[in-house]
């Protein structure tokens, strides 16, 4: 059983975010680029409409994680009117009214999401002014998560396994933060009930997933008496841990009024607001006609929040969403920043004008955190946007000898790529990724009208050439572009 949550698309609010400086070469910026630029877009909760060339997702009312609004969420569309390429439209369900702190936290996770800043706008125009082939490409901004710790715990999810089975436990997740948020379903999580529940999630990830070789996983299996506590107690876990990391803050669980979607979800993010100016509408009510856009549907929980997953079982968590040996390590994580160990904030500021030269300290920082190796690194500080170290791995080797001819190893792997993508300093990952994201849509097709059932298929396996030398492009069906 999916848990989902029926939202009401008849009662939003629409904000405006104007893109102000958001040119680059007389070029306006271009949602469906900035969107379908990083396989991040394809993880749940990031949904991207082929047709209206939208995304949808849950944003957080707050980005302070001790905010009682951090653990609520409503469902955002963003738009760029064609009409009107200087601006982007959040439409906002489940609600006929937003404050305006409520406002500016949406439109910085929107802007975190989007990378929509002066300096980030610099950055773009000075890539471009060195790499014409990303120029003529369109490509330059990289997209990313609304708050640092979703890119972190996605980051650990690319590691040591297929991309099918990443996008599956991203979604294992979304869905167990409406479990966890849901009156009903946490009550029916009885002690006789969850190793059945379990049972037959298990049975859906391996129908759904390849698993990844046993080489790459824990030895480690999880305990029956792990996967059987009931959820409310685990919910009363993420109360305790609260209090102890700081004396005076409380947790208000949300669960769904019936009127608004609330969703737990994670930790901070710094809104950089230059530039940009922001008008709201009186709630906006839709033609009727738009059966399309009108119909409730059934959405997927928000990622879940550092509170959500602090006081949870390692075995049940690694069971029930499948992540292995990397329960522990999300456990940890969302525990030191619940418990104040681990600034994600100050993380982040610090992170705000990278360079070369700050990059080694924030990797330092960033190792001391259990889970996070050279690759998880080099991910996490290129979502900070630090782009002079290419996060390299084994489909790093595969795009050199296949592009580029270049036979390396994984222990040559770094030298080689700075050896070629050198002379695009500090752009080096923006290059290397241009190059390879390119390569990806000549296989399998503009990912932007890619239909979602498909994302999975994205694995080198399918990326093999035939014996003529061609490469064959996976065929969408009529029924796959309306994604029904």
């Amino acid at each position: 059983m999916q848990h989902r949550q029926e939202i009401d698309r008849r009662r939003s609010v629409v904000v405006e975010l104007a893109l102000g400086d958001c040119y680059v070469d007389g070029e306006t910026f271009n949602l469906e680029k900035a969107v379908c630029s990083h396989g991040l877009f394809m993880m749940a909760p990031n949904r991207w409409d082929t047709l209206s060339k939208t995304l949808e997702r849950p944003l957080r009312l707050s980005e302070n994680i001790n905010d009682n609004d951090h653990e609520q969420s409503l469902l955002v569309r963003i738009t760029q009117p064609f009409d009107s390429p200087h601006l982007l439209i959040l439409r906002v369900f489940g609600t006929d009214s937003l404050s305006t702190i409520h406002q500016r936290s949406l439109l910085g996770q929107v802007r975190r999401m989007l990378r929509l800043s002066v300096e980030e706008n610099k950055r773009v125009k000075e890539f471009h002014e060195i790499c014409g082939e990303a120029k003529e490409r369109g490509f330059g901004r990289v997209f990313r998560s609304p708050t640092l710790f979703e890119d972190m715990v996605k980051c650990m999810l690319l590691c040591n396994c297929q991309w099918s089975r990443t996008l599956s436990m991203a979604e294992a997740l979304c869905e167990l933060q409406l479990e966890l948020n849901s009156p009903s379903s946490a009550a029916s999580f009885s002690v006789a009930d969850n190793q059945n529940n379990l049972n037959c999630i298990t049975t859906k990830s391996e129908h759904f997933i390849p698993r990844t070789p046993a080489g790459k996983e824990s030895r480690k299996r999880a305990r029956a008496y792990g996967c059987s506590r009931n959820l409310l107690e685990r919910l009363t876990e993420v109360e305790e841990i609260v209090d102890e990391g700081k004396p005076n803050a409380s947790l208000t669980l949300g669960f769904s009024d019936g009127k608004e979607v609330i969703l737990p979800k994670n930790d901070i993010c710094q809104a950089a607001t230059e530039g940009s100016e922001v008008s709201i509408s009186a709630p906006f009510n839709p033609d009727p006609s738009e059966d399309r856009e009108l119909s409730s549907f059934n959405q997927l929980g928000n990622f879940p929040s550092p509170k959500g997953l602090a006081g949870l079982d390692e075995s049940f968590l690694a069971t029930r969403c499948g992540l292995g040996y990397r329960a522990g390590r999300i456990v940890k994580l969302a525990k030191g920043i619940v418990e104040g160990r681990i600034q994600l904030k100050e993380l982040e500021e610090a992170c705000s004008n990278p360079s070369s030269s700050n990059y080694d300290k924030m990797t330092e920082q960033l190792r001391e955190i259990d889970g996070f190796g050279p690759f998880s690194c080099a991910n996490v500080l290129m979502c900070l946007g630090y782009y002079h170290v290419i996060p390299t791995d084994s489909e790093t080797i595969r795009h050199l000898k296949q592009v580029h001819r270049r036979t390396s190893t994984i222990q040559e792997v770094q030298r080689d790529v700075e050896r070629i993508y050198g002379k695009y300093a500090p752009f080096q990952f923006l290059a290397y990724w241009s190059e390879v994201w390119h390569f990806y849509e000549e296989w399998f097709g503009k990912f932007s009208e890619m239909p979602h059932s498909r994302y999975k298929l994205i694995t080198a396996a399918n990326m093999r050439r035939k014996r003529n030398g061609k490469c064959k492009k996976l065929k969408i069906t009529s029924a796959e572009k309306l994604d029904v």
